[in-house]
């Protein structure tokens, strides 16, 4: 009888460490950014307050998209342009060894 419930205790932490490992590893991973929000991009981007992006206000992959994004070509992104932009590429992951 002991030998059973000792078996069973060791399944059932065997079971628990598991779990926790697996949950704890899906959780949200350090290092993944969020896309940015539009409201985000106006209050780091927006130098002159004006509640509009311009393409002299954008960096990085907005700037070199601007004309794309740009759809009614009024020289600034509304946020209707910047949620139907096309996502940037994802980098390629290196193979871990």
């Amino acid at each position: 009888m002991k030998r059973n419930t000792l078996k069973t205790g060791v399944v059932l932490f065997g079971i628990v460490m598991i779990s926790t490992v697996s949950y704890g590893q899906s959780e949200h991973k350090p290092g993944r950014k969020k896309p940015p929000t539009y409201e985000h991009l106006i209050s780091e981007m927006d130098k002159n307050e004006d509640g509009k992006l311009s393409k002299d206000e954008v960096k990085g992959p907005l700037k070199d998209s601007f004309s794309e994004i740009d759809s009614n070509e009024d020289g600034f992104l509304s946020e209707t342009e910047f949620k139907k932009a096309p996502k940037p590429k994802r980098k390629e992951r290196k193979d871990r060894k």
